[in-house]
């Protein structure tokens, strides 16, 4: 139901035909029955949007209005504004009358300090809070400390001065830190300076008494002294006679995390304070709350309502920092939330002296949490009319959101104060409500908005005795850790500088000089790749240095293909907690296999991610530039035909590609990586055999390519021979393998019968053999071949025909064959006809000559060799170019 009462200011007292706004006559019209109370509340704030929710619940309340109101309050269930003059008490009054208000609640402190309740309830309107006397607890700072010392209260030793010469005097000789200086009328909650030394206190006082910061608030400054120790915001139900305590809340004053920034109205509070334990609640009581209500009964100024003291508990006891004389804000949003009682009838007990024999309950197993939402600038300028969204998803998660500045506009909600929202949690923890009341801040859209993270931090750390303050390295990353990385790993990539680049570790970005290469009219390469589940073997097995070759390789192989010069790398390594000596072995791995490729090793990134990666994982990623002369990219779909010959390179193994799968078939066969590997040379474990690192195909390749003998290189990676040689390849022409003419590994052979993997999936996953595939014109195969001597295998395999529709565009015939007989030696002698095909000679087999294995890619060789690598004999030319079956070929 909305609603919204309309100004009654131009009506004259006297006037006896006032008539009720229509809103109003239709809310009249919809009540039957016996009539529960109105309840009018004085403000506009969040502490009166909590008082208005509170007393709303009670089912002896009607209807709550409130004067002036805000955007919350403007039509929420039983609650709606008014438009009401309430600095006019007289119109108020009858205002009350005239619609049967019966309970009008006071919120701020300065209708309470101009004696809203005295002339209300001599109009015979019945009002909660103390008398304009009363306030003077808190309107007057001087009257307050003067009360203190009379009735033998705690509070910090003080001085009081009209003069702003005898309060800077008196802030130079005194014989404690006079370094807190305040304004002692109403200043909205800002008239308090905490200085620094005596000059900053000295300066305050100018500012406040002659610059006139607050007005006439500041004609009369308390000095006092400086207090250390944890603050508590007690408050209490008087009755004029009893109290009955509130549980201790906590007020966050400063702006910013950490108890920095300027100081605020407040940004937060939590409520209960487990800092106050029930004995020191009891003393509390005992010597500030009731001594204050009987100290103003003796003095004829009884005292009805809310009072609030702000305590600091110190080393030598509890002082009083100040009253209040009314509920503080924000720490009405955290109390009332938490009150069992009917708010209604609690104040109707307090008014009628019955706090003894009625006290209220409170919610014994749970804590409430607000945050403040304040507009950019605050407590400074600030821009108003802020649109805010969210409002009431936020409600719907079960957090309450307290309106402060806020107002409607075209329907909408905008900000119209600094302290704009507060978002209210309870929950049975403090540390769950605090989660809870971060949750619905961030759901609230208001742009700018400013807000503290950590309301509740002392009572956080009271809690946890024994929890140090937080650091990096306890949250899990460890700089040194990774500072010891760098200087480990700096010799290793300093050792990879080539032309163009000094390698070297620490900036925040390397630099690579393309002329300074050689380039002249360069083209930039780019590469980027992973290890995949390799990682997991390499893991387990504890052996970590063979990943940075593979991470090299696959990068380098891939820039290749494109014909390019691998120029210089960048490794990634993320782990949840970095092993030093592991993440060395990878980078080291990866500077070494830099080395091998000629390219530098020119930067990387290590990133400790704790609870993202389990204990003793990590992961890695390469990236590879490279540089092409523009005339010399691969590959030259233009030249590429039909007839052009396969050459393959082989494979060193597995290399880094279908390990998932490796993975199955390892569970299958009931093998453990430690198991040993019966297909390969004896001594040698599955882990052994699987961790073979890849080849890297850089300095033996690139003088050949830049011979121009090859028209394209591909990479046989994921996707193995079936789906990497087409894409260096015219759409119109299919790829013809033997596998009798390559030499297959015998991890394969055991991948293929272990798993019951058919063919097709073998050649669709695994390279079987073949790391790299080269595209070249028969006539060039001679040459090309034999530049790989001695310091690789590499072999015919295939030619290129033309693709017939819907045939398939790679076609690896003999692959069951070889992979079931295991490791042989290819069959057949290669010939190259005067029309560039070739086929085999299947009648005069040869002897088979290799050149012993060697670690992979490591040796830099001489581009020519002096003899041939195959027999060229002229035949006459096929009608079709293609592999002929043949016994053996000769290879190197």
């Amino acid at each position: 139901m909305r609603c919204q009462y309309t100004k009654e200011e131009e009506k004259d007292d006297d006037d006896e035909e006032e008539d009720m706004p229509p809103k109003f006559v239709k809310q009249e019209q919809q009540i039957k029955g016996d009539m529960a109370e109105k309840v009018l509340v004085v403000g506009g704030g969040g502490r009166e949007h909590a008082l208005a929710w509170k007393l709303a619940q009670s089912p002896q309340v009607q209807q709550v209005l409130v004067a002036p109101g805000n955007a919350g309050t403007a039509g929420c269930g039983k609650i709606c504004n008014s438009e009401v003059s309430v600095s006019n008490h007289a119109i108020l009054a009858q205002f009350c009358k005239d619609h049967h208000v019966g309970l009008v609640v006071v919120g701020p402190e300065v209708p309470l300090a101009a004696g809203m309740v005295d002339d209300l309830t001599a109009a015979g309107v019945p009002c909660f809070g103390p008398s304009a006397k009363a306030a003077q607890l808190e309107a007057s700072k001087s009257f307050s400390k003067a009360f203190m010392e009379r009735h033998g209260i705690p509070t910090a030793r003080y001085g009081s001065f009209t003069a702003p010469e005898e309060a800077c005097n008196y802030i130079r000789t005194a014989d404690f830190p006079a370094l807190v200086v305040k304004a002692s009328g109403l200043a909205a909650g800002k008239g308090v300076i905490v200085a620094g030394d005596r000059e900053e206190a000295c300066r305050a006082v100018m500012d406040i008494m002659k610059d006139r910061a607050f007005g006439s608030a500041g004609e009369t400054v308390v000095v006092e002294e400086l207090l250390e120790g944890e603050e508590v915001s007690c408050l209490c139900f008087s009755d004029g006679s009893s109290v009955s305590p509130m549980p201790p809340a906590q007020d966050h004053k400063r702006l910013q995390d950490g108890d920095l920034g300027p100081n605020t109205g407040g940004m937060g509070a939590y409520c209960p304070t487990p800092q106050v334990s029930q004995e020191l609640l009891q003393q509390i009581r005992d010597t500030v709350l009731q001594k204050t209500v009987d100290g103003m009964r003796e003095e004829g100024t009884p005292y009805v309502g809310v009072l609030y003291a702000g305590l600091m508990l110190t080393k030598q006891g509890l002082k009083v920092l100040e009253f209040n004389c009314r509920f503080g804000d924000p720490e009405c949003q955290v109390l009332l939330p938490l009150l069992k009682s009917d708010l209604y009838e609690v104040i109707l007990n307090t008014m009628s002296g019955k706090l003894v024999s009625s006290a209220p309950v409170w919610h014994q197993d749970s804590s409430a949490v607000t945050v403040v939402m304040a507009s950019a600038g605050y407590p400074g300028s600030y821009k108003k009319g802020v649109e805010i969204t969210g409002l009431s998803q936020v409600q719907d998660s079960g957090v309450q959101v307290f309106h402060a500045g806020t107002a409607l506009k075209e329907g909408g909600v905008v900000s119209s104060g600094g302290r704009v929202l507060t978002v209210t949690a309870v929950r049975p923890s403090l540390e769950s409500a605090l989660q809870a009341a971060n949750q619905g801040v961030a759901a609230v859209g208001f742009p700018g908005a400013v807000y503290r993270r950590d309301i509740g931090h002392r009572a956080i750390a009271h809690l946890n005795p024994d929890r140090r303050g937080l650091t990096y390295k306890g949250c899990g990353v460890d700089i040194a850790a990774g500072n010891k990385l760098v200087e480990m790993i700096k010799p290793l990539a300093k050792a990879t500088s080539r032309p163009g680049c000094n390698a070297e570790l620490g900036g925040f970005a390397g630099l690579f000089d393309l002329k300074g290469a050689g380039f002249v009219d360069p083209i930039l390469v780019s590469g980027t790749d992973g290890v995949g589940t390799k990682l997991r073997i390499a893991q387990a097995c504890g052996r970590h240095g063979g990943l940075g070759q593979d991470l090299v390789a696959m990068c380098v192989n891939d820039v290749l293909a494109q014909g390019a010069e691998p120029l210089f790398f960048l490794d990634y390594f993320s782990c949840g907690r970095l092993d030093v000596d592991v993440a060395a072995a990878v980078v080291g791995g990866v500077a070494a296999a830099c080395k091998v490729a000629g390219c530098a090793l020119l930067g990387g990134e290590t990133a400790e991610m704790p609870g993202v990666y389990a204990a003793g994982e990590y992961d890695l990623a390469g990236f590879c530039v490279g540089a092409v002369e523009r005339g010399a990219l691969l590959p030259r779909l233009g030249d590429i035909q039909e007839g052009d010959l396969l050459v393959g390179l082989a494979s060193s193994g597995v290399h880094s590609n279908g390990f998932s799968l490796v993975s199955k078939v390892l569970q299958r066969a009931n093998l453990e990586y430690s198991s040993p590997a019966l297909f390969a040379d004896s001594g040698r474990t599955v882990g052994d055999v699987l961790l073979t690192p890849t080849k890297i195909y850089s300095r033996l390749l690139l003088p050949i390519l830049r011979s121009g003998a090859v028209k394209a290189f591909a990479h046989i990676t994921g996707g193995g021979l079936l789906e990497n040689i087409p894409r260096v390849l015219p759409q119109d022409l299919a790829v013809d393998l033997d596998a009798s003419r390559w030499s297959i590994p015998p991890v394969f052979s055991w991948i293929h019968k272990e798993g019951g993997l058919s063919e097709e999936e073998m050649a669709r996953t695994f390279n079987c053999g073949l790391g790299a595939v080269l595209v070249v014109a028969p006539e060039d195969a001679q040459t090309v071949l034999c530049q790989f001597k001695p310091n690789e295998e590499a072999w015919i395999v295939g030619s290129l025909v033309h693709k017939q529709q819907g045939a398939k565009q790679v076609v690896v015939r003999n692959l069951k064959h070889r992979l079931q007989v295991g490791r042989t030696a290819p069959s057949g002698e290669l010939s190259v006809n005067q029309n560039k095909n070739f086929h085999c000679n299947s009648e005069t087999p040869r002897k088979k000559t290799r050149a012993p294995p060697r670690e992979p890619g490591l040796e830099r060789t001489n581009a020519s060799c002096g003899s041939p690598v195959s027999r060229v004999k002229n035949h006459t030319s096929s009608s079709h170019p293609q592999l002929q079956s043949a016994p053996e070929i000769q290879t190197v």
